[in-house]
Formats: structure tokens, sequence, C-alpha cells
């Protein structure tokens, strides 16, 4: 390829127009008429039979690939055939800056492969811009040449038209003077118009593969992207997935913040290192807050000439900002730098829109699992507190008597639970032992378990029976009566002097009585239902209760349990039930309290084999000595 910058007048065989007199577009199709009907030269090697099978191969070569490559490689091979050359290209315009590179080349160096014409600009650019075919005889004696290769003499470039419109150019050179002849000319004319419609077909073809192909690895890159959560590591994953489809330098998100009204730099990276950026972005500052402010993507070819660049990274030369849009809000922006002029462009545009949609969704997604996440770290500190709190409003251990020993054990089925039991001081040797289980489970029934255990405490200064603190419990929580919550509870007096329990019970399970009798060698274990019912607290106002007194005798056990031991359930979905802990008491032989309670618990846990415990499980054992 040659190319010219001396105004010389030169010899040429078809003289090169003055570049400044518009070419004439009078004429119909893509390449002008001859108006000379030059001989066939001696040089030429083909005659009419090998001119019809040069068009049959021709026509076979195009008509056989869509592969851009390997259509220009079998063109030069068919030129070859037809012109013996050694230096050949084809160069292709781009579209956006209006240059042509060549895309395919035998016998240039790679500096010259690498050169960017201008339209107009040397032997090549003036046959795109005047739309003709420009055979220069002697190259060192043409106005427009430009002496890139010294040893080459003559020149013969073919524009490549389609619908009237240049899309390239074929140009081949020799180091002979006058090499090419007007059969060279009338051929190479008749190759580029064949060929020029088929390298438009190819690239098309080419384009519409890469957006395929783009499609599906945005498609892929959005499934990825949504499976991540972590803020941190969803931003840096972006960047390495962006890398796929576009090729950057510089790539920045940056997150809005509301509190200071701001896009903030939250990642970056600059040839592939990660980097720490302070500068924030105000709405409408720079190429960033324009692209947030217009909410829609900025392209600058060149950030020298645009005003609104602001010079962060002196080296930038093209910049893309990007919008991040989620739920018609800006929560973002994505920027991509490069230090090539021209180096991003529509393509990049309408891939990075596309893939940023998809980013400000997964971008708020994160945020928000990392909202809902610090929210239960939270409230799993907060629910700890709570347990602790409840734990502490049980008591610390059971009372010591001198006829009587309790022991009991609490498992909430969450961290907190609606179960309450409580040891109430009723003066010497008197003891009342409440046991209750609010409705509902965790924080809502361990505080309205917490206002039971507060009144119930308030109360026992009172002394009253087991039926009349039922009543008055009642009634308080009447004046402070929640919607839909209640609480069971049981309440036995203990009573040391006569081993008398006295008992009442609102809505709780029914406690188990135990006794043991010896005759003779052989000892039985009787279990039996202590039958005291009544109204749950808190549902109805103005309750009366039952009260049950009963005798007991040394070695007598009364069992207190909610309905989490009873209720338990297994895989199978079958439930623990008062028949399966009445066999659990009976295989006891000479229990304490504290045995009896750990070997009901442990009944229960095995039954379950591992199986989530749905309901707060409490136990309490009355022993008489």
């Amino acid at each position: 390829m040659s190319t010219a910058n001396k105004q010389r007048r030169g010899t040429s065989s078809t003289p090169a127009p003055d570049p400044e007199i518009a070419p004439d577009h009078s004429f119909e199709g893509d390449y002008r008429p001859r108006t000379e009907d030059a001989p066939q030269a001696a040089n030429v090697r083909v005659d009419p039979v090998h001119q019809v099978e040069f068009l049959h191969s021709l026509a076979d070569a195009l008509n056989t690939t869509l592969d851009l490559n390997t259509l220009m490689h079998r063109v030069a091979d068919l030129v070859r055939a037809v012109i013996d050359y050694r230096i050949f290209a084809i160069l292709l315009i781009n579209d956006r800056t209006q240059e042509l590179w060549m895309r395919f080349q035998i016998g240039h160096t790679p500096e010259i492969e690498r050169t960017r014409l201008k339209m107009g600009r040397g032997i090549v650019g003036q046959a795109a811009l005047q739309r003709r075919t420009l055979r220069i005889d002697d190259v060192t004696r043409e106005d427009h040449y430009i002496a890139a290769n010294p040893n080459v003499r003559s020149e013969l470039a073919v524009p490549l038209i389609v619908k009237n419109r240049v899309i390239g150019v074929f140009d081949i050179e020799s180091e002979i003077a006058g090499y090419f002849t007007a059969e060279h000319q009338r051929l190479l004319e008749l190759v580029a118009s064949r060929v020029a419609v088929a390298v438009e077909n190819a690239r098309l073809y080419t384009r519409i593969s890469r957006q395929a192909q783009t499609l599906a690895v945005l498609n892929e890159i959005s499934r990825e992207i949504t499976s991540i959560l972590d803020l941190d590591d969803l931003l840096e994953r972006i960047g390495q997935l962006l890398k796929r489809v576009i090729d950057f330098q510089m790539f920045t998100i940056l997150l809005w913040n509301e509190r200071t009204q701001q896009f903030e730099h939250r990642f970056s990276t600059r040839y592939g290192e990660r980097v720490t950026r302070e500068h924030n972005v105000s709405l409408g500052e720079g190429i960033i807050g324009s692209a947030a402010q217009l909410r829609e993507s900025v392209l600058a070819p060149d950030v020298r000439k645009d005003p609104r660049y602001l010079s962060v990274n002196p080296e930038t030369r093209s910049e893309l900002a990007v919008p991040l849009i989620y739920k018609g809000q800006v929560i973002g922006a994505i920027d991509l730098e490069h230090t090539r002029i021209n180096y991003y462009n529509e393509d990049h545009e309408r891939t990075l829109s596309t893939l940023a949609a998809q980013v400000a969704i997964s971008i708020a997604n994160a945020r928000l699992y990392q909202r809902i996440h610090e929210e239960e770290q939270r409230m799993e500190r907060d629910l700890e507190m709570a347990r602790q709190v409840q734990l502490r409003l049980m008591p610390p251990q059971p009372p010591r008597l001198e006829r009587a020993e309790f022991a009991a054990q609490f498992m909430a089925a969450r961290s907190i639970g609606g179960d309450v039991y409580d040891f109430l001081d009723y003066g010497p040797g008197r003891v009342a032992l409440a046991i209750g289980d609010v409705s509902g489970k965790a924080a809502p029934a361990a505080l309205y378990a917490a206002l039971v255990s507060g009144i119930l405490r308030s109360l026992a200064g009172q002394h009253l029976s087991p039926a009349a603190l039922l009543a008055e419990l009642n009634d308080q929580l009447q004046e402070r009566k929640l919607d839909s919550q209640y609480v069971t509870m049981l309440v036995a007096i203990w009573d040391d002097s006569n081993q008398t329990v006295q008992i009442a019970n609102a809505g709780s399970v029914q406690p188990l009585f135990v006794s043991t009798s010896s005759n003779g060698s052989r000892t039985t274990v009787d279990v039996k239902t202590v039958q005291a019912e009544g109204f749950p607290l808190g549902l109805f106002p103005a309750v009366e209760y039952e009260e049950f007194t009963l005798s007991t005798r040394p070695s007598d056990l009364i069992v207190f349990f909610s309905d989490g031991i009873p209720d338990a359930e297994n895989a199978k979905g079958d439930m623990f039930g008062t028949d399966r802990l009445a066999k659990v008491l009976k295989a006891q032989r000479m229990p304490t309290a504290v045995s009896m309670v750990e070997a009901v618990l442990k009944a229960v846990t095995d039954f379950q084999s591992g199986t989530e415990h749905f309901d707060d499980e409490t136990v309490v054992v009355l022993r008489a000595l």
C-alpha cells in the first residue's frame, strides 16, 4: 500500500482527479463505466475460456463461506491466479472513524499493516474518496503518493462498493513501473464488484455471530452474578466477567450514597490491579455524573475534547459511563476508561447498557441481603440477651425443704420460649410452684411470659391459695389484655408440715402423681393423672378455679410438665404422648427428683431422634421425703 503527502506531478494511465472536486454520482451502479477500451495486455494470463473458469471459481469461493478470514484468503489466491503480485492488501473502512485499516495483507511490514488511513490520504484513500479505480504506473511521480515502501513503483487500487457505499479498497503494488494493465484493472474491478457484497455479508454474519456470542456471555454473566450475595465479592466478580465482553484498561463501579448525595467509589481496577480511588462524584459532575443525571450512557471517544471530563487519570483518552438504575432510581454507575482514542464504540455501549440492568438488580439484591444479614445478627444478639434475661427470671435453683425435694429443667424450642415456671416463698415450710405456657413462641411469647412472671411475683407476698392466685392473676392480665394472647398455668402449694399439695389448674397440662407401694418383696409403681382443670388466664374476666388437695407419702412424686413433652414428635410424625411418659416414670427405680427430670427429657430426646423441637419443654418434679 502506498500513500503520499507531496504535491508532485505524476503520470498515470488513469489520471488522478483533484480531490477537492466532488466525484460525479450521476452514474448508476457501484462502478463508474470505463471510458476507454484498452486492449488485453501481453502479460495477462487469462483468455476468455479461463475467464469463465475464473468467474466460476470466484463464485464458488464467495458462496461457500461466511467467514471473513477464509473469504479473504480465497480471494487473495484467486487474484494471484490472474495477476502475479508480491504485495496485496484488502482494506476496510471503519464506519465510526471513517479510517481505512488493513483487514488482510501479503508482503507488507507490520508497521504498514498497523497504519490507519483517512479518506483521501494516499492512493488508497483517494480511490475510496473518489469511488473509482486508480492505476498508477509510476508512484514516484504521483501527487498523492507517500513512499511507505521505497521499492514500490506501480500500484492498482480498486474501491469495494456495495449499494453505492464504499466499504473498502483492493490494493496491489509492484516493484516494476507500469506493471499493471487495463486488463488487470478490468479483472480486479470484476472481482471487487463481487467480493464487496461477499465481504459485507461476511461482516454482517460476523457481527451477528459476535452479538449472539455476546448475548450468550451476558446471559451466563447474569446467571452468575445473581447468585452472589456478598456486595464486595459481587463488584469484584462483575469486573472479571465484564472483561470477557469488553477489553477495558480501567474499570470503576460507583454507588450512590443517599446521606452524602454523592457517588462513592466502591470498586476500581487499573490495568488488572485493584486500586483505591478517593474522589467521589456528585450528580451531573464529570462524565459519570452526567450519565447518572441523564439516566443514559455517555460515550466520550476523546475525553480531551469533552468539556464534561474530569482529569483524574491523565492517560485516559476514551471513556464509557453507564448508569445503574433499579426501580426507577439511579443507584450507581459503571465507568470504563482506555488509553486509546475512539476505543469504545456503539457495540460496547449497547453491551454495557444491557448488562447494567442486571448488575443494578444484583447490587440491589446484595445490599438488601447485607441489610437483612446485619439485621439478623442484631436480632440474634438481642435474642441472646433476651434469653439471658429470661433465664434470670426463672429461679436459679429449687428450694430446699426438710420433707420434699424439687427439680426443674427448661428447654426452649428456639433461643427464647414461652414456658415459665417459678418457686414462690410462702413462709416457713411452704412453697408455691407455678408452671405455665404462654401462647405463641419466640420473642412475643417470652415477653408475655416475663409479664406473667412479674405479676406472679408481685402477688406472692399475699400468700393466696392456688385458686385465688390464679383468679387474681387472670384479673390483672385482663387489665393488660392483648388480642389472642393468653397463658395456661398450674399452681401447687406444698406444705412441708403435713406433706400435702394444694393444686389449681388454669388450662395447663394435668400433672401425674407417681406413688410406690410394696407387698412383701414386690414393689408396684402407680401413675395417675391429677384431674384438675380450668380456663386459661387472660381470655375471660372474673373466672373462678377449682382447688384440689393431695396427701403424699415419702417417695411419692408429682410430675408437672408443659405440653411440649407429650406433644413432641419424631420423624414419622408420631407424638410422644402421656402413655410413653407414664412408662418412663414407672421404669425408674428409687428415683430422685433430679434423676426423674433427666430421665423424662432423655426419653423425649431419644424419641425425637434429632427431629427439630417445635415447642418448649419444661419438667418440674416434686418428691416427698
